[in-house]
């Protein structure tokens, strides 16, 4: 049911609702910096912190203490939330952002998402960690990894995390996103989770609910830095700081690990999958990539090597890292490692030594990082960038065959299924394609119901009547017109009513017109369908018109025995492509119409029904002024 409320009313009720559950930090008090006693550790001079009666040589007097977040910040409502309009850019865009604090509780910043932003939960998550100063990528890397990273995003339904502003690795991804505006399509789900200190003019941004002009052009000489303009949402996190990274770090972590629990589909065991990719990347990039790999449960790696810094130190120190964790290789090149990491990092020799430390730690998580390399080489064909990343993810997090056909099937991904689970000699437990079969007609995956297919798919064992009706009484896949049909022979249909095959008998009688009577609505239907319907414990149906229908007939269920399937092994449908064409056609899914009608018997036959079932759909779309869209295309295929 639609909500009946104004947008008017929306947009106060989304405004009460963030500014109750997000807040900002302000220092309340001043910790003279080491660096400069004028200055508050916090970034922010003294005149930022006034009402206290104190100058501030009394706190130069004072004795000192270590500044934290929690102990000298207040919190107090959100004054920084609502649409961002990025000026100047070659592609006029807007972004969605908030200001909250650094510690927010990550189930609120998922509803942000899915309650105010609308956004639907991810079905993978790609957080990018690289460096923050600018560098450059040669020319064929960076193309790879635009193509490859936005195919990735799109492809599979991911969300992108990145650092959000318009500097280093960010921008780099930022780049990519441009790519994806110039092809007309939908937009890749980018969320940059940036320091709110570090933003350029973030005073700009404050107001309640508003649109901002937003300028993404920063000044050479700032510690500053502005938003990338490219990417979609904004979470700005407040610690109370200005003018320094690291108020961010805590909260993503922490919504990454979050997201990473939630359900892909409901009632499934597949969570969630996160993938970290490095692109460049300084010393904070080497401690982020070892706790990663070393979290409970572990996120895997995915190393782009020749991107520079710390990726190609982490590509090096993996290539010749022993599969059995012994680092006798790595120790015996300890001093050219460390002299390596002094010129590349431009750190003392005590912090290489950490480094070099860190860097062996990651080796023993070999199999969780994954190399991704570009090679000029014909003998060699390297992989494309979205599939290592996909294939990192199944190599490293030991699922099951079943599990990694589900989250192939949940991204849409058959080359992935193709190539890494439909592989020589691997065994499937009973039932586990067919269920993989449910979910891809469900779904509308033609490619994925042909792979299946040609991997041993019998559909006359598949394809019961418990199962056929799940798939017409599916919420997945396009709109239809079933159910308007459906009104004319049952007026009276409750809300959340599950149409039984006899109503779709009765649909099928009436589009096909004259004497025609489908099989759904024969007596001989009616008593299979009341015997396997009674046993089936996982059928949700309607009771009073279930017990009407099977219960409309004077011959008892025990003197039939003989007319009914009597195991599991005997078939209810003997031509399965059959009844699955007439409901691709009565859902209108075309394309998987055209495939049930290439496969099987009589294929003259089912062309006339089908075509005969279109016209009919048509007019009936013509009669119920249903949109032109849905008239045109029943009316061209019928």
């Amino acid at each position: 049911m639609k909500s009946s409320r104004s947008p008017a009313a929306k947009k106060v009720a989304a405004r009460s609702w963030i500014e109750a559950n997000f807040q900002k930090r302000e220092c309340i008090k001043f910790v003279p910096s080491p660096k400069d006693d004028n200055r508050c550790y916090c970034g922010l001079s003294f005149t930022f912190h006034r009402g206290t009666g104190l100058d501030v040589d009394s706190y130069k007097a004072a004795e000192q203490q270590q500044w934290t977040p929690s102990r000298h910040t207040q919190p107090s409502p959100t004054d920084a939330y609502g649409t961002i309009e990025f000026q100047g850019g070659p592609h006029p865009s807007k972004a969605q952002y908030v200001r909250l604090a650094y510690d927010t509780r990550p189930e609120l910043i998922l509803q942000l998402f899915t309650r105010e932003w609308n956004l639907e939960l991810p079905k993978l998550l790609i957080t990018v960690q690289g460096g923050k100063a600018n560098f450059d990528l040669q020319p064929k890397l960076k193309k790879v990894l635009r193509k490859g990273l936005l195919k990735a995003a799109k492809t599979t339904g991911a969300w992108i995390f990145t650092g959000g502003t318009n500097t280093g690795v960010t921008r780099q991804v930022g780049d990519a996103l441009l790519l994806e505006r110039s092809q007309r399509s939908g937009r890749v789900v980018s969320i940059g989770i940036a320091p709110w200190g570090i933003v350029e003019n973030n005073h700009e941004l404050c107001g309640h609910n508003r649109d901002v002009p937003y300028h993404s052009i920063s000044s050479p000489r700032s510690k500053y830095a502005v938003l990338n303009n490219r990417h979609a949402y904004f979470l700005l996190v407040d610690n109370g700081t200005s003018g320094r990274y690291g108020a961010e770090l805590i909260l993503r972590r922490k919504l990454e690990k979050y997201i990473s629990i939630q359900k892909l589909h409901p009632g499934t065991h597949c969570s969630t999958p996160v993938v970290c990719l490095v692109i460049e990347g300084g010393t904070n990039t080497i401690r982020a990539v070892l706790e990663y790999v070393t979290d409970t449960p572990p996120v895997p790696v995915v190393v782009c090597d020749g991107s520079g810094r710390a990726a190609d130190l982490l590509a090096f120190t993996h290539k010749y890292a022993s599969e059995s964790g012994e680092q006798t290789v790595l120790e015996s090149m300890k001093d050219y490692l460390i002299t390596t990491i002094q010129r590349t990092f431009e750190v003392g020799g005590e912090q290489a030594e950490c480094l070099y430390s860190e860097l062996l730690q990651c080796t023993l998580k070999k199999n969780l990082i994954t190399v991704f390399r570009i090679t000029d080489r014909p003998e060699e064909t390297s992989q494309e960038l979205d599939q290592t990343i996909l294939t990192a993810l199944f190599k490293s997090q030991h699922l099951s065959p079943s599990e990694q056909l589900s989250l192939a099937l949940t991204w849409n991904r058959v080359d992935i299924a193709r190539s890494e689970i439909f592989v020589y000699g691997q065994e499937w437990p009973p039932g586990a394609l067919d269920e993989a079969m449910m979910q891809a007609l469900e779904h509308d995956r033609i490619d994925f119901v042909k792979l299946l297919l040609e991997n041993g798919v019998h559909m006359k064992k598949f394809l019961s009547i418990p199962r056929l009706e799940e798939l017409y009484n599916t919420k997945q896949g396009p709109s239809n017109t079933l159910g308007y049909i459906l009104r004319d022979v049952r007026p009276h249909i409750p809300r959340g009513y599950v149409y039984t095959l006899h109503d779709i008998g009765l649909v099928i009688n009436k589009l096909m017109g004259g004497a025609y009577r489908s099989y759904y609505t024969r007596r001989k239907f009616r008593l299979i369908y009341s015997k396997v319907m009674k046993k089936s414990p996982h059928v949700h149906r309607n009771s009073s018109s279930f017990i009407r229908y099977c219960g409309n007939t004077n011959v008892t269920l025990s003197l039939l025995a003989e007319t009914l399937p009597t195991s599991k092994e005997t078939a209810v449908f003997d031509y399965p492509f059959n009844e699955l064409l007439t409901w691709a056609v009565l859902t209108r899914r075309q394309q998987m119409a055209l495939l049930m009608w290439q496969r099987g018997e009589e294929a003259l036959a089912k062309a006339l029904v089908a075509c005969k079932l279109y016209k009919a759909m048509a007019h009936e779309a013509a009669e119920d002024d249903l949109e032109t869209q849905i008239y045109e295309e029943l009316r061209n295929y019928g």
